[in-house]
């Protein structure tokens, strides 16, 4: 098993900026992929930055040049810095985890959720 435990969400400013950060632990041999998704009322769950283990990123074009994604293997953390917010960008945001777990069983992993609210 393994838990992931998200943090950063808020209130912000539009214009302002917020860091989540997402940690996993348990039972994890190795982390391919690692990702943000944001979900609105209504709305299917978005991606909306990722990253591979090589450390390649992947943006949705509605956050290229303001969101900043990156990951610490050696903490098994990823991070999403996300500058210039706009009131679109107002969400719950996901974390989300592929985990090769010690038993070898490959998994992907969500986490609980973090509010983000920009106001305008």
């Amino acid at each position: 098993q393994v838990q992931l435990v998200e943090s950063g969400g808020g209130l912000v400013q539009a214009g302002g900026s917020l860091r989540l950060s997402c940690a996993a632990s348990g039972s994890i041999r190795s982390i391919n992929h690692m990702g943000w998704y944001r979900q609105t009322p209504g709305k299917g769950r978005e991606l909306v930055a990722s990253v591979t283990s090589g450390g390649s990123t992947n943006y949705a074009d509605s956050v290229k040049g303001r969101f900043t994604i990156s990951r610490n293997n050696a903490k098994n953390t990823v991070d999403l810095q996300m500058n210039s917010l706009k009131p679109e960008d107002t969400a719950v945001y996901y974390c989300n985890v592929n985990v090769l777990e010690r038993t070898s069983v490959n998994f992907n992993y969500w986490g609980q959720g973090t509010q983000v609210t920009v106001s305008s």
